[in-house]
Protein backbone atom coordinates (compact mmCIF):
# COMPACT_ATOMS: atom_id res chain seq x y z
CA UNK A 1 0.00 0.00 0.00
CA UNK A 2 1.37 2.99 -1.07
CA UNK A 3 1.30 6.90 0.74
CA UNK A 4 0.34 9.87 -1.59
CA UNK A 5 -1.11 13.32 -0.96
CA UNK A 6 -4.93 14.36 -1.08
CA UNK A 7 -5.63 18.02 -2.04
CA UNK A 8 -7.50 20.10 0.70
CA UNK A 9 -8.39 22.03 -1.46
CA UNK A 10 -16.87 30.98 -26.40
CA UNK A 11 -16.68 28.26 -28.46
CA UNK A 12 -14.24 29.19 -31.12
CA UNK A 13 -13.91 27.80 -34.49
CA UNK A 14 -11.54 27.79 -37.70
CA UNK A 15 -10.55 25.51 -40.36
CA UNK A 16 -12.97 22.99 -38.73
CA UNK A 17 -10.79 22.94 -35.24
CA UNK A 18 -13.13 23.41 -32.05
CA UNK A 19 -11.77 25.04 -29.28
CA UNK A 20 -13.26 23.32 -25.91
CA UNK A 21 -12.53 24.68 -22.59
CA UNK A 22 -11.97 21.01 -20.69
CA UNK A 23 -10.96 17.81 -22.07
CA UNK A 24 -11.10 14.42 -20.76
CA UNK A 25 -13.32 11.35 -20.30
CA UNK A 26 -12.32 9.44 -17.62
CA UNK A 27 -11.00 12.93 -15.96
CA UNK A 28 -11.78 16.00 -16.92
CA UNK A 29 -9.19 18.55 -17.18
CA UNK A 30 -9.29 22.68 -17.20
CA UNK A 31 -6.71 25.58 -16.96
CA UNK A 32 -8.44 28.47 -15.44
CA UNK A 33 -6.76 31.96 -14.75
CA UNK A 34 -6.91 34.12 -11.36
CA UNK A 35 -9.50 36.11 -13.30
CA UNK A 36 -11.79 34.03 -14.01
CA UNK A 37 -10.82 32.98 -17.85
CA UNK A 38 -10.53 29.50 -18.88
CA UNK A 39 -7.87 28.52 -21.36
CA UNK A 40 -9.13 27.46 -25.00
CA UNK A 41 -7.50 24.09 -26.13
CA UNK A 42 -6.77 23.08 -29.26
CA UNK A 43 -6.89 19.56 -29.77
CA UNK A 44 -3.26 18.18 -31.89
CA UNK A 45 -4.52 14.31 -30.84
CA UNK A 46 -7.55 12.73 -29.27
CA UNK A 47 -7.72 8.71 -28.13
CA UNK A 48 -9.49 7.00 -25.66
CA UNK A 49 -6.19 6.64 -23.59
CA UNK A 50 -4.69 9.82 -24.41
CA UNK A 51 -5.61 13.58 -25.39
CA UNK A 52 -3.06 15.76 -26.52
CA UNK A 53 -4.32 19.82 -26.91
CA UNK A 54 -2.58 23.37 -27.40
CA UNK A 55 -3.47 26.20 -25.03
CA UNK A 56 -3.03 29.85 -25.31
CA UNK A 57 -0.44 31.19 -22.50
CA UNK A 58 -0.85 34.85 -21.16
CA UNK A 59 2.65 36.12 -19.78
CA UNK A 60 2.32 36.75 -15.83
CA UNK A 61 -0.72 35.00 -15.29
CA UNK A 62 -1.11 32.81 -12.39
CA UNK A 63 -3.33 29.86 -12.90
CA UNK A 64 -4.74 26.23 -11.69
CA UNK A 65 -5.11 23.06 -12.85
CA UNK A 66 -8.88 21.84 -12.45
CA UNK A 67 -9.52 17.98 -12.34
CA UNK A 68 -12.51 16.12 -12.08
CA UNK A 69 -12.74 12.77 -11.80
CA UNK A 70 -15.91 11.61 -13.19
CA UNK A 71 -15.33 7.73 -11.96
CA UNK A 72 -17.09 5.81 -9.80
CA UNK A 73 -13.26 5.44 -7.52
CA UNK A 74 -10.64 7.36 -6.35
CA UNK A 75 -8.37 8.33 -9.09
CA UNK A 76 -4.61 9.20 -7.91
CA UNK A 77 -3.50 11.98 -10.51
CA UNK A 78 0.70 12.45 -11.60
CA UNK A 79 0.41 15.86 -12.66
CA UNK A 80 4.17 17.50 -13.72
CA UNK A 81 4.21 21.03 -15.25
CA UNK A 82 7.42 21.30 -17.69
CA UNK A 83 8.82 18.28 -17.08
CA UNK A 84 8.86 18.34 -13.13
CA UNK A 85 6.30 16.74 -10.61
CA UNK A 86 4.48 19.20 -8.92
CA UNK A 87 4.53 17.91 -5.13
CA UNK A 88 7.90 16.48 -5.58
CA UNK A 89 9.61 18.92 -7.77
CA UNK A 90 11.42 15.97 -9.40
CA UNK A 91 11.89 14.97 -13.09
CA UNK A 92 8.78 13.48 -13.78
CA UNK A 93 8.15 10.38 -16.16
CA UNK A 94 4.29 10.40 -15.35
CA UNK A 95 4.75 6.89 -13.55
CA UNK A 96 2.35 5.62 -10.56
CA UNK A 97 5.58 5.29 -8.38
CA UNK A 98 5.76 8.99 -8.23
CA UNK A 99 4.39 11.14 -5.65
CA UNK A 100 0.47 11.77 -6.78
CA UNK A 101 -2.94 14.02 -5.41
CA UNK A 102 -5.85 11.75 -4.75
CA UNK A 103 -9.50 12.66 -5.99
CA UNK A 104 -12.21 11.08 -4.49
CA UNK A 105 -15.16 9.94 -6.87
CA UNK A 106 -17.15 12.20 -8.68
CA UNK A 107 -14.94 15.05 -6.84
CA UNK A 108 -13.16 18.08 -8.44
CA UNK A 109 -9.39 19.50 -6.61
CA UNK A 110 -7.51 22.46 -8.06
CA UNK A 111 -4.27 22.16 -8.30
CA UNK A 112 -2.61 26.01 -8.00
CA UNK A 113 1.40 25.29 -7.71
CA UNK A 114 4.60 23.73 -6.57
CA UNK A 115 4.29 22.05 -3.29
CA UNK A 116 6.80 23.38 -1.01
CA UNK A 117 5.66 21.81 2.51
CA UNK A 118 2.66 19.74 3.89
CA UNK A 119 0.46 23.31 4.16
CA UNK A 120 2.12 25.86 1.50
CA UNK A 121 2.54 26.33 -2.31
CA UNK A 122 4.06 28.55 -4.78
CA UNK A 123 1.99 29.44 -7.34
CA UNK A 124 2.21 29.01 -11.12
CA UNK A 125 2.05 31.83 -13.59
CA UNK A 126 3.25 31.89 -17.16
CA UNK A 127 6.32 33.22 -18.08
CA UNK A 128 9.54 33.01 -20.08
CA UNK A 129 11.31 29.82 -19.94
CA UNK A 130 14.37 31.32 -18.49
CA UNK A 131 12.16 32.78 -15.36
CA UNK A 132 10.78 28.47 -14.91
CA UNK A 133 10.88 26.70 -12.55
CA UNK A 134 12.39 23.73 -14.60
CA UNK A 135 14.47 25.53 -15.91
CA UNK A 136 16.17 26.61 -12.65
CA UNK A 137 17.43 23.40 -12.63
CA UNK A 138 18.71 23.04 -16.49
CA UNK A 139 15.64 20.86 -17.68
CA UNK A 140 13.92 22.52 -20.76
CA UNK A 141 13.15 18.44 -22.00
CA UNK A 142 9.66 19.20 -21.66
CA UNK A 143 9.18 22.70 -21.38
CA UNK A 144 5.88 24.32 -22.12
CA UNK A 145 3.66 21.13 -21.23
CA UNK A 146 1.29 20.57 -18.48
CA UNK A 147 0.95 16.87 -18.03
CA UNK A 148 -2.16 15.15 -15.87
CA UNK A 149 -1.99 11.51 -15.67
CA UNK A 150 -5.15 9.40 -13.98
CA UNK A 151 -4.10 5.94 -12.26
CA UNK A 152 -7.77 4.73 -10.73
CA UNK A 153 -7.58 3.05 -7.25
CA UNK A 154 -7.05 -1.05 -7.99
CA UNK A 155 -10.34 -2.63 -7.51
CA UNK A 156 -9.49 -6.66 -7.64
CA UNK A 157 -13.35 -7.56 -7.31
CA UNK A 158 -14.58 -5.17 -10.08
CA UNK A 159 -14.63 -5.91 -14.01
CA UNK A 160 -12.55 -3.14 -15.38
CA UNK A 161 -14.09 -0.31 -17.71
CA UNK A 162 -13.78 -1.32 -21.42
CA UNK A 163 -12.62 1.69 -23.67
CA UNK A 164 -12.44 -0.29 -26.89
CA UNK A 165 -16.30 -0.37 -28.01
CA UNK A 166 -17.14 0.44 -31.57
CA UNK A 167 -18.97 3.66 -29.39
CA UNK A 168 -15.55 4.90 -28.30
CA UNK A 169 -14.36 4.25 -31.69
CA UNK A 170 -16.54 6.46 -33.71
CA UNK A 171 -16.21 8.94 -30.92
CA UNK A 172 -12.61 9.25 -31.53
CA UNK A 173 -12.70 9.18 -35.09
CA UNK A 174 -15.06 12.19 -35.26
CA UNK A 175 -13.21 14.56 -32.72
CA UNK A 176 -9.76 13.67 -35.27
CA UNK A 177 -11.64 15.16 -37.74
CA UNK A 178 -11.38 18.54 -35.86
CA UNK A 179 -7.48 18.36 -34.85
CA UNK A 180 -5.30 21.55 -35.34
CA UNK A 181 -2.56 21.06 -38.27
CA UNK A 182 0.58 19.57 -37.04
CA UNK A 183 3.56 21.53 -35.79
CA UNK A 184 5.76 19.01 -34.81
CA UNK A 185 9.71 20.61 -34.60
CA UNK A 186 8.28 24.43 -35.48
CA UNK A 187 8.03 25.13 -31.54
CA UNK A 188 11.60 24.49 -30.79
CA UNK A 189 12.53 27.61 -33.32
CA UNK A 190 9.73 30.07 -31.85
CA UNK A 191 9.77 31.64 -28.51
CA UNK A 192 8.11 29.05 -25.62
CA UNK A 193 6.05 29.75 -22.79
CA UNK A 194 7.30 28.09 -19.06
CA UNK A 195 6.28 28.16 -15.40
CA UNK A 196 7.57 30.37 -12.60
CA UNK A 197 7.54 29.61 -9.39
CA UNK A 198 5.68 32.35 -7.81
CA UNK A 199 4.01 33.67 -4.26
CA UNK A 200 3.63 31.66 -1.80
CA UNK A 201 0.48 30.97 -0.33
CA UNK A 202 -1.13 28.24 2.42
CA UNK A 203 -2.23 25.07 0.92
CA UNK A 204 -3.39 22.79 3.58
CA UNK A 205 -2.92 18.75 2.47
CA UNK A 206 -2.73 15.56 4.28
CA UNK A 207 -1.65 11.19 3.40
CA UNK A 208 -3.60 8.98 2.66
CA UNK A 209 -3.10 5.58 1.50
CA UNK A 210 -3.70 4.80 -2.08
CA UNK A 211 -2.85 1.56 -4.64
CA UNK A 212 -2.81 2.82 -8.24
CA UNK A 213 -3.53 0.33 -10.70
CA UNK A 214 -0.32 -0.47 -12.83
CA UNK A 215 -1.68 1.42 -16.34
CA UNK A 216 -2.84 4.78 -16.21
CA UNK A 217 -6.51 5.12 -17.92
CA UNK A 218 -5.90 8.55 -19.39
CA UNK A 219 -3.33 10.83 -19.91
CA UNK A 220 -3.79 14.54 -20.69
CA UNK A 221 -1.25 16.90 -22.51
CA UNK A 222 -1.77 20.52 -22.56
CA UNK A 223 0.89 22.35 -24.64
CA UNK A 224 1.09 25.90 -24.03
CA UNK A 225 2.17 28.19 -25.72
CA UNK A 226 2.42 32.39 -26.40
CA UNK A 227 -0.24 33.51 -29.14
CA UNK A 228 2.35 34.70 -31.79
CA UNK A 229 4.23 31.28 -31.69
CA UNK A 230 0.10 29.57 -31.94
CA UNK A 231 -0.22 31.98 -34.92
CA UNK A 232 3.24 30.74 -36.51
CA UNK A 233 2.57 27.18 -36.04
CA UNK A 234 -1.33 27.79 -37.60
CA UNK A 235 -2.50 26.33 -34.26
CA UNK A 236 -5.27 29.73 -34.40
CA UNK A 237 -5.82 31.84 -36.95
CA UNK A 238 -4.55 34.85 -36.18
CA UNK A 239 -4.83 36.64 -39.74
CA UNK A 240 -2.27 38.36 -41.94
CA UNK A 241 0.32 40.16 -39.89
CA UNK A 242 2.52 42.59 -41.00
CA UNK A 243 6.38 42.84 -40.66
CA UNK A 244 7.26 46.94 -39.85
CA UNK A 245 10.73 48.04 -40.80
CA UNK A 246 12.53 50.84 -39.00
CA UNK A 247 13.51 52.23 -42.09
CA UNK A 248 10.80 54.39 -43.72
CA UNK A 249 12.47 53.73 -47.25
CA UNK A 250 14.31 50.30 -46.70
CA UNK A 251 11.28 48.69 -45.17
CA UNK A 252 9.50 49.89 -48.15
CA UNK A 253 8.44 47.29 -50.39
CA UNK A 254 6.80 49.18 -52.85
CA UNK A 255 3.50 48.36 -51.92
CA UNK A 256 0.17 50.17 -50.15
CA UNK A 257 -0.25 48.84 -47.00
CA UNK A 258 -3.53 48.55 -45.42
CA UNK A 259 -4.81 51.23 -42.71
CA UNK A 260 -3.34 50.72 -38.89
CA UNK A 261 -7.64 49.82 -38.22
CA UNK A 262 -7.35 47.07 -40.78
CA UNK A 263 -4.00 45.48 -39.92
Amino acid sequence: MKTFLSACVILLMWASIVAAENIGDAIEVSIITDNGYSLPFYPAKIRHDLKKVYAEAFKGDHYRIIVRNKLNRRVGVVIAVDGRNIISGQKSWLKNTERMYIIDSYSTNEYSGWRTGQDKINRFYFTDVPDSYAAAFGDQSAMGVIAVVAYPEIRRYEQEMDYSSSDMSKKEQSRNRALAPSAQGKAGTLESAGTGYGREEYSPSYRVQFEPENRAIESILIKYEWRKTLCRMNIINCGKTFEHSDNRIWGNDGYAPPPPCCR
